[in-house]
């Protein structure tokens, strides 16, 4: 009988700890004056850890204050690293709808065609180039960056 691996532990912060945030934070609701779903801190953003707490009682929330944004939000651990620590910007982020900017190939079977939709549901960020799990319809794939695109906006986007 094998043994499960323990969990890996997110880092831990401290106040004043400098930060950086790994995803867009968008409002969720809790956010005064802000309509739901509106940006708060993009990704890459550096803030300094003001406060820590606990939601459901078992997620620490760091209250991080981005200074140059004049903005302070709650982050999970696993939203943050440390602001000294490497960061390789991405493209694309969870949720994102993208399409392929090329045709999708394994083993000469056709996966995707150039166009297709899909939509990103994990960041590699930590292999170089950065690469995507992304889901097209029926199949999930890991995919390097430079092979998919934006989604055009739509005139109600705009």
């Amino acid at each position: 009988m094998s043994e499960a691996l323990p969990a890996e532990e997110p880092e831990r912060y401290d106040y004043g700890d400098r930060v950086r945030v790994t995803r867009n934070v968008r409002n969720d609701g809790t956010y005064p004056g802000k309509e739901i779903g509106d940006l708060l801190i993009r990704r890459g953003s550096v803030g300094n850890v003001i406060e820590m707490g606990t939601f459901l009682q078992d997620q620490v929330i760091y209250t991080v204050h981005f200074l140059d944004d004049g903005v302070m939000v709650g982050c999970r651990a696993e939203e943050l690293i440390p602001a000294e620590a490497e960061w390789n910007p991405s493209q694309f982020e969870f949720r994102d709808k993208v399409l392929a900017s090329m045709d999708l190939v394994i083993n000469g079977e056709m996966i995707a065609q150039k166009g297709d939709e899909a939509e990103v549901i994990k960041v590699l960020r930590e292999l170089k180039p950065i690469q995507y799990h992304v889901r097209f319809p029926g199949r999930t794939l890991q995919v390097p960056e430079q092979c998919l695109m934006s989604m055009p906006q739509k005139e109600s986007d705009v």
